[in-house]
């Protein structure tokens, strides 16, 4: 990965600005499982990810809330297991039991503007993630949609 400013002229010469990344960065997920579990943490979830969840679960909106969704503040979030894992990470198969429906954030990961905001912010994203920095080239315009889709 090249070490350059955060951001530099646009090479069409249209006054934008092109983030450090604007030639794009590679990620293919390792299913390792990292993200899904350890430290505790917050999967936010909003109403039409949890409506899909629970009809991935066939259960009612309500009954999927009280059993997998906690409240924090006015947000809500995804439950985990007392030792930090996700509530939908199966540790056998080390998999996402809810891969298709799996709310934004996990979605856009590690498209993030936390993971985004300089080049060495990437580079500790990579040694963290097996599958930042390795596989596809994502294009400057679908890391934006997804930093776009969630900033954390």
């Amino acid at each position: 990965m090249s070490k350059r400013s955060t951001s530099q002229p646009s090479p069409a010469g249209d006054g934008t600005d092109t983030p450090w990344y604007g030639e794009g960065l590679r990620f293919k997920c390792s299913q390792c499982g990292d993200c899904c579990t350890g430290a505790p943490g917050y999967v936010w979830v909003n109403k039409a990810e949890i409506t899909a969840l629970a009809a991935l679960h066939a259960a009612g909106v309500d009954e999927f809330e009280e059993k997998y969704v906690r409240k924090i503040g006015i947000r809500k979030s995804l439950r985990e297991f007392p030792n930090g894992d996700c509530v939908f990470f199966d540790p056998e198969s080390r998999k996402c039991t809810v891969y298709d429906a799996r709310p934004r954030q996990c979605r856009t990961w590690p498209f993030w503007e936390s993971n985004l905001k300089s080049p060495a912010a990437w580079d500790a994203t990579c040694e963290v993630c097996p599958g930042s920095g390795k596989g596809r080239l994502y294009s400057l315009e679908e890391i934006e949609t997804r930093r776009k889709e969630f900033r954390v």
